[in-house]
């Protein structure tokens, strides 16, 4: 495996990649890489010749009050479970690489719909930051495919539909969230959890989980929310939203509405945590 840090190495190496015929996959990432970050890879591995994987702790992700000065930047690590993994290229620039003038004046881009919402509303600009940096990437590495995972789902739906409207020419993959054995969605940001805290955070899937089998057998949808949100505060959390909305493009529910996907983020101290499901509604 390979690691560039600078952009004009990347293009070369990927101009010979391609002048060689082979199929690129891209996997966008922070960096603090865990087994999630992983299957990503190994289902990048499993569709390309290539695999390039990007760890770049984006700053127009954060917001005030987030955690970008404390986000775990542990690029070793990184480097030797993604040479386990299979990836062939690694791609970590600096924030001066990626954006030379600052990030006052950046031109950045915004996918209005999708991203309002949810964490959307949370998360004031976080996803026209994805959405930014995302478009970055795509035009310096332009991968046949990208990987991304599910648990990030509104993020993964913001991205198809970015790559829907500006025409990009890559196929976007979403991939299975992976689990703890306790069911906890795997995520950087566990590592902020104490060991108490850990303890607990599995009952946020299984709130969902129990949410899941209630409306699939036909209970209200809004009396649902409503007991698995109490439930949520009696197992000490602080809920940030806990919403049902259609599957394929995060709309609020329709009479017709089958497919939908159950969409929760919940503060367990000072760590915020999110996770999804998705469900089939009976006729």
């Amino acid at each position: 495996m390979r690691t560039l840090h600078e952009i004009d190495a990347l293009r070369q190496a990927l101009n010979e990649a391609r002048h060689r015929g082979k199929r690129i996959a891209l996997v966008p990432t922070m960096g603090n890489l865990h087994a999630g970050h992983l299957a990503l890879v190994t289902a990048a591995r499993a569709q390309a010749d290539l695999v390039v994987v990007t760890v770049f702790v984006n700053p127009l992700q954060f917001g005030l009050g987030e955690d970008l000065d404390a986000y775990p930047r542990t690029l070793a690590e990184d480097q030797a479970g993604l040479e386990n993994a299979g990836c062939d290229l690694l791609f970590a620039p600096s924030t001066a690489t990626l954006y030379p003038r600052g990030l006052d004046s950046l031109t950045r881009v915004s996918v209005p719909g999708i991203s309002e919402g949810l964490c959307g509303a949370s998360r004031p600009g976080h996803f026209d930051g994805v959405a930014t940096v995302v478009t970055l990437l795509f035009n310096l590495v332009q991968p046949d495919i990208a990987c991304f995972g599910e648990k990030d789902y509104q993020q993964l739906a913001v991205i198809r539909q970015l790559v829907a409207d500006l025409h990009f020419p890559v196929r976007i993959v979403g991939v299975p969230i992976v689990r703890a054995e306790d069911g906890l969605a795997l995520s950087s940001r566990n590592g902020y959890l104490d060991a108490e805290q850990r303890a607990r955070a599995p009952a946020l899937y299984r709130t969902l989980q129990a949410l899941k089998v209630a409306l699939e057998q036909g209970a209200p949808v809004a009396q649902s929310i409503g007991a698995a949100l109490e439930q949520l505060r009696e197992r000490g959390f602080i809920p940030d939203y806990l919403e049902v909305r259609r599957a394929g493009d995060l709309g609020p529910l329709l009479d017709s509405s089958r497919e939908v996907v159950i969409l929760a983020a919940a503060k367990l101290g000072p760590t915020r945590l999110i996770d999804n499901l998705t469900a089939r509604l009976p006729r």
